[in-house]
C-alpha cells in the first residue's frame, strides 16, 4: 500500500491534478483489473447479502415510496435498469435510488469501521443499475464492485467525517463514482471529474442519525449513489467540477473537516497491487447498527447467567467512544429511551437492543422492533436500567491498526437485585471474520433464504443463488437474474395506497 499524505493547498499553489486525492482515487479505480479469487468470492457474498435484506424490506413504506418515485422515470430508448419488486425498467439513477433504499432500510448489510464508518455494500445497487443500463457483463460488474470497495475502505481508514458531524455518505459518493469508472473502463480524467462532483454534492450533516431518526437514514446512501451516477454522466459529457475538491482552500477538508492546518493519510494500493479491501469488511447477522452486533451476541450469552431479567438492577456496558456516543447513553438522546421511538431510532439505541436481547435471547428484524414489543412495561423498565460508559481501552481496541485484533464490542457489568455482580465481554460479533462463527457462503445463502421466505418462491431462491454464484461468467442479459423474482402484484397493491407526489 502507498500512503498518500493529504493537506489543504491555497489556490496559488496550482496543485497538479495528479497530486490531488480525487485523481489518486480515480487512478486506483481505472487501474483495477479482474479481482483475485478471494475478492471475487466475497463480492458474490455481498451481492447475495444485499438481495437478502432488500427483498425483506419491499413492503416497508420508505422502500415503497422510493420504488414509486423510480418507476415514474422510464428508461427512454436505452436499456434501463431493474427495480426490485417491479417489472419496470427505469433510468439507472432512479433504479439505484429505489434499490439502494431497499438495501439500506433494515440496517442489515455489510459494514466497515476505522477512522470513520461505512456500509460499502451501498455501492452495489448503483453499479448494478449502470451495468444493466449500459449492457455490461458480470465480469465488468465484479471489477466495479471490487474497485468501489477499495476506494471506500481507503477513505474510511484515512478521513474521519463523524467527529465533524458530516454524514458518511460523502465517502460513498466518491467510491461509487470510482466503481462506475472501473466498470465502464473510463479514462482517469473522466473519473477524476466525477469524483469531485459527487463529493461536492453529497456533503451533509449527521442530523439524519441524531435524535429522532427518520426514514431519511434509509434514503441517504441511495441519494449519494444517485448523485454519483449523475456526476459520471456529466463528466462523460465533458463537464468539469470544483477542483481540487478535497485540498482546495475553500474545499471539503478546509471547511467541513479539520481546517486549513489539517493533515490526512489515505492508504491506497499501487497500480499492480491486488484489490483486496473488500476482504476487510464484514456483514451483519442481526438487523441493528454494527456496534450492537457483538452486544446482541453477548446478551444471549449473559442471560444464561442472569436468570429472569426482573432480577437485574442495572447493566453498564463499558465500550468504545464511538459506541457510547453514537448508539449509547453518551449520545444524550432521550429518544433512545423512548418506547414510542421510530424503528430507525431503536436500531441506534444500544440500551433498547441490549434489553430486548437479554429478555428474548434472540433478535429479529421485524419482531424485535414491533411497537408493542418496544412498549412492553417490563422491557421499558429494564431498558431504563441500562447505560453505557466509554472505556479508553475499548476505544483503543476499536482503532487497533490490525484488523484481526480490532474490537467493536464491550464489557457488560450486570448487577442483580441481591447485589450479585456478573461480568462478561465480547470483542467482536460471532459473525465477524474473527468471531466464533464467521459468515461464509452457506451463511450468506441461509440469510437470503430466511429473509426471502414468503416473498420469493423456493424455486426462484434457487435460481437467484445460482445466478449470483456465476457472477463472473454472466453476460449482459444474465445480470437480470441478480434480481430475485417477487410477487409484484402484492407489492403493486401496496404502492397503489401511497399518497401521490410530484412524479
Amino acid at each position: 500500500m502507498i500512503e498518500h499524505h493529504v493537506r489543504v493547498h491555497p489556490s496559488a499553489d496550482h496543485l497538479p491534478r495528479e497530486d490531488q486525492l480525487a485523481w489518486k482515487l480515480a487512478a486506483v479505480a481505472t487501474a483495477t483489473g479482474q479481482p483475485d479469487a478471494d475478492s471475487a468470492a466475497m463480492a458474490v457474498n455481498r451481492v447475495i447479502d444485499n438481495a437478502a435484506v432488500a427483498v425483506a424490506s419491499l413492503n416497508r413504506r420508505p422502500v415503497a415510496v422510493a420504488r414509486a418515485q423510480a418507476t415514474a422515470h422510464g428508461a427512454g430508448t436505452r436499456r434501463g435498469a431493474s427495480v426490485l419488486g417491479s417489472s419496470a425498467r427505469v433510468s439507472p439513477e432512479w433504479a439505484a435510488w429505489a434499490n439502494g433504499t431497499a438495501v439500506r432500510e433494515l440496517d442489515f448489510h455489510d459494514t466497515y469501521l476505522a477512522a470513520d464508518y461505512s456500509h460499502p455494500g451501498d455501492n452495489i445497487p448503483p453499479l448494478l443499475a449502470v451495468a444493466q443500463h449500459t449492457g455490461r457483463t458480470g465480469a465488468d460488474l465484479l471489477r466495479g464492485i471490487v474497485a468501489a470497495y477499495e476506494v471506500h475502505v481507503a477513505l474510511v481508514k484515512g478521513i474521519c467525517l463523524h467527529k465533524h458531524r458530516i454524514d458518511h455518505v460523502a465517502h460513498l459518493a466518491a467510491a461509487t463514482a470510482c466503481g462506475i469508472g472501473a466498470l465502464l473502463r473510463l479514462p482517469t480524467g473522466t473519473v477524476h471529474q466525477a469524483v469531485q462532483q459527487a463529493v461536492h454534492t453529497t456533503t451533509a450533516t449527521r442530523q439524519s442519525r441524531k435524535g429522532e431518526i427518520s426514514s431519511w437514514k434509509a434514503y441517504a446512501p441511495a441519494f449519494a449513489a444517485k448523485a454519483a451516477i449523475e456526476a459520471v454522466d456529466r463528466a462523460m459529457r465533458g463537464e468539469t467540477s470544483p477542483s481540487p475538491v478535497y485540498e482546495g482552500e475553500d474545499g471539503f477538508l478546509a471547511w467541513m473537516l479539520d481546517g486549513p492546518d489539517g493533515a490526512w493519510t489515505v492508504p491506497l494500493p499501487a497500480p499492480d497491487e491486488p484489490r483486496r479491501a473488500i476482504l476487510d469488511t464484514y456483514t451483519k447477522e442481526h438487523s441493528a447498527e454494527y456496534q450492537a452486533q457483538a452486544v446482541i451476541d453477548l446478551a444471549r450469552r449473559l442471560r444464561e447467567r442472569t436468570g429472569p431479567t426482573e432480577r437485574v438492577r442495572s447493566v453498564v456496558l463499558h465500550t468504545s467512544h464511538h459506541t457510547h456516543h453514537v448508539i449509547g447513553s453518551g449520545a444524550n438522546d432521550p429518544q433512545k429511551y423512548a418506547p414510542t421511538a421510530s424503528r430507525e431510532t431503536l436500531d441506534h439505541s444500544l440500551p433498547y437492543i441490549l434489553a430486548v436481547a437479554l429478555e428474548d435471547g434472540t433478535w429479529h428484524h421485524e419482531r424485535s422492533y414491533a411497537p408493542d414489543r418496544a412498549r412492553r412495561p417490563a422491557t421499558v423498565a429494564l431498558w431504563r436500567r441500562i447505560t453505557t460508559v466509554e472505556d479508553p481501552e475499548w476505544t483503543r481496541r476499536y482503532h487497533e491498526p490490525d484488523p484481526a485484533r480490532r474490537a467493536f464490542g464491550g464489557r457488560a457489568v450486570v448487577t442483580l437485585d441481591d447485589g450479585t455482580v456478573i461480568e462478561d465481554e465480547l470483542a467482536v460479533a460471532d459473525a465477524h471474520p474473527a468471531g466464533a462463527r464467521p459468515f461464509d457462503r452457506p451463511a450468506y445463502s441461509a440469510k437470503f433464504r430466511t429473509l426471502a421466505e414468503g416473498v420469493v418462491t423456493a424455486a426462484d431462491q434457487d435460481r437467484f443463488l445460482s445466478t449470483a454464484e456465476r457472477l463472473a461468467a454472466l453476460d449482459a442479459p444474465g445480470l437480470d437474474g441478480l434480481f430475485p423474482v417477487t410477487d409484484t402484484r402484492a407489492i403493486a397493491a401496496l404502492d397503489a395506497r401511497l399518497p401521490e407526489g410530484l412524479f
